[in-house]
């Protein structure tokens, strides 16, 4: 597929968290794209009417329909030469027929699952983290069973966006000047804005020589929780009132939420795999994808958006 030229792109889970900012950066791009579709349901269609239209203005094509309904799916695949999925935690297992729906199809070869996030193949205990049950499985039916289709995983940090807010493990509460960190807040992290990973996608699907069939991982920068901490108290003019996480607390914590089935396990679990290295990779392929210095969020960037309010 090195000579393949996607031109006709469906993005399921385009309206979520993430998939907003990947489909902006599908319409942004230069040069463009031929087609691109959206994927949604009729529920959506109705609750976030402003950013379909305005997807709509730029040319986008909206598909209503029930992820859950193989002939909607199947119907939606017809023209279709490469689908990216952008579904959130909650629903990563519809992925599964959505993939071989996409392998069975007359036209799909190139799918991207919705990876953003931690690699499940990072190290040996990777294989065993709650978080990577879905992705590991989606890994291995690419590997095992599909036929004509091929993936490309992309692989990236946690957002920075969300990473900063203050939940019950750790984060900033900027009004407060307060910083909850974990362990010593030295440990490297590996962050990826937002609007980084629509890029990072667009430059994948710009180079299939570089990205089928491959796990791709970018990060917009590395830096640990006190780096981020020293940007925030140098921006604001004033010193934070931190406090440091033990890691046995924070697993403490995990184990307690996962044994009652509390959903903020998936946070807890995240948070430590980031703070033990987790999100920090011996090479990025930032430079193989043309993703240069400036052409990503930098920490400064990140922090005055974080200070100010930006909205994600």
């Amino acid at each position: 597929m090195a000579s393949f030229k996607p031109s006709h792109i469906l993005v399921f889970g385009a309206t979520g968290n993430i998939g907003k900012y990947i489909v902006n950066q599908l319409i942004a791009a230069k040069p463009p794209f031929p087609q691109i579709s959206v994927f949604t349901s009729a529920n959506t269609v109705s609750t976030k009417a402003e950013l379909l239209n305005k997807w709509k203005a730029a040319g986008v094509s909206v598909v209503v329909g029930d992820i859950k309904d193989s002939t909607d799916v199947k119907n939606a695949y017809q023209g279709v030469d490469t689908a990216i999925s952008c579904l959130g935690r909650g629903a990563l297992q519809y992925q599964f027929e959505l993939i071989k729906q996409a392998d069975e199809s007359e036209s799909v070869r190139w799918f991207f699952p919705s990876e953003y996030g931690t690699d499940p193949d990072h190290n040996p205990s990777s294989a065993h983290e709650k978080p990577h049950t879905f992705k590991r499985a989606v890994r291995k039916l690419f590997a095992e069973e599909l036929k004509n289709l091929k993936p490309t995983y992309l692989v990236v940090g946690p957002y920075i966006e969300m990473w900063v807010p203050k939940d019950l493990i750790s984060g900033f509460d900027i009004q407060k000047r307060e910083a909850t960190l974990l362990e010593d807040g030295e440990q490297p992290i590996g962050f990826t804005a937002m609007d980084d990973v629509g890029k990072g996608v667009v430059a994948a699907l710009q180079r299939p020589e570089v990205s089928v069939g491959k796990a791709l991982k970018i990060a917009s920068f590395t830096k640990s929780s006190n780096q981020v901490l020293a940007e925030f108290e140098k921006q604001l003019g004033e010193k934070f009132n931190v406090t440091y996480v033990p890691l046995d607390d924070v697993k403490s914590v995990e184990k307690k939420f996962w044994d009652e089935g509390n959903p903020l396990a998936v946070m807890a679990a995240l948070r430590r795999i980031w703070v033990t290295g987790g999100a920090v990779y011996d090479k990025l392929d930032n430079e193989a994808l043309g993703l240069n210095d400036g052409q990503l969020q930098s920490l400064e960037e990140a922090i005055r958006d974080r200070i100010a309010g930006k909205p994600f």
